[in-house]
């Protein structure tokens, strides 16, 4: 079974366990979720800041827009203006469905953006789309030896 390091940058209690449910029925990927509720700590996270030290390096980062702290464009423009992240495929996954924010995240470097539904089965079926697809028909960019 092939095994895929995701970091959840969430602060919705709700949104939190739907996505972790929906990525545990998969059948051939184990999904690790990775939590943090902030931009601050999502970066920390990633770049190994303590508390994180042992954090494995996310292979996909789910990152909502609206967070306390440091907002998802923030959080996004720093993992791709930082040449030992940007390789991390970042997927924005927000309520959010407007023009302004889909171009702004391109903009900034996103892999991929997902407006969240707010009905539980059509966001389960695009939960289960994106472990489909990072899981089984993307490959993801190696880890390499010594880096992020």
């Amino acid at each position: 079974m092939r095994k895929v390091d995701v970091l959840l940058v969430e602060d919705n209690p709700d949104h939190i366990f739907l996505t972790r449910k929906a990525l545990s029925e998969s059948e051939e990927i184990a999904f690790t979720v990775h939590v943090v509720r902030d931009g601050e700590e999502a970066i920390h996270f990633v770049r190994r800041v303590p508390p994180y030290e042992r954090a494995p390096r996310p292979d996909i980062v789910l990152l909502d827009i609206q967070l306390p702290r440091k907002d998802g464009f923030r959080v996004l423009e720093e993992l791709k203006s930082d040449p030992g992240t940007r390789i991390i495929p970042v997927l924005m996954l927000t309520t959010s469905d407007a023009d302004a924010d889909i171009l702004k995240s391109y903009g900034l470097g996103t892999n991929s953006y997902i407006a969240k539904p707010i009905r539980y089965d059509e966001f389960s079926e695009k939960i289960r789309s994106i472990s489909n697809y990072w899981g089984k028909v993307s490959l993801i960019p190696p880890r390499q030896p010594g880096g992020v």
